[in-house]
């Protein structure tokens, strides 16, 4: 029944200024429906992003809401400190993990790389990548420590 995410939203003070973001990050506007929503392909007639204008920004940030993670490669998601940089996109602490370079987080037999940014409405921002962990590792590391173990 269920074959993937096809949209999600996120409140934004100004949607003209969070579709320059987007487009910054790659994502193509698929339209506006009036004054303050717009929609943006994440992957062209697969997926989108809604975006709302609307003065309720400031919620308290909980990773349950105001929060979405883009699906990079490993080769992308290596180079994507730089990546954001380049883009005004700094990446930030997660996990207590300082933003030099992507980390892993491994369990139960599956394991993600990954970084995390903002938004300029603090929207939480990721960019993953799912890794094979056969040997069924445990915790979370530094991806290039996971490289150099695995």
């Amino acid at each position: 029944m269920i074959k993937g995410l096809y949209e999600a939203h996120l409140p934004v003070r100004s949607v003209d200024r969070s579709i320059s973001f987007y487009e910054g990050l790659g994502l193509e506007l698929s339209h506006r429906a009036g004054d303050g929503l717009a929609f943006m392909w994440i992957e062209k007639e697969r997926s989108w992003l809604g975006l709302w204008d609307t003065d309720c920004v400031e919620h308290d940030y909980h990773p349950s809401i105001r929060h979405l993670a883009f699906q990079v490669t490993l080769d992308e998601l290596k180079k994507s400190v730089a990546w954001l940089i380049e883009r005004g996109c700094p990446p930030r602490r997660a996990f207590g993990f300082e933003p030099v370079e992507p980390f892993v987080m491994a369990h139960h037999g599956m394991a993600h790389a990954k970084i995390h940014f903002d938004d300029p409405d603090g929207n939480s921002l990721e960019l993953i990548c799912p890794l094979e962990n056969s040997g069924n590792v445990e915790g979370r590391m530094y991806l290039s420590e996971w490289i150099a173990e695995n």
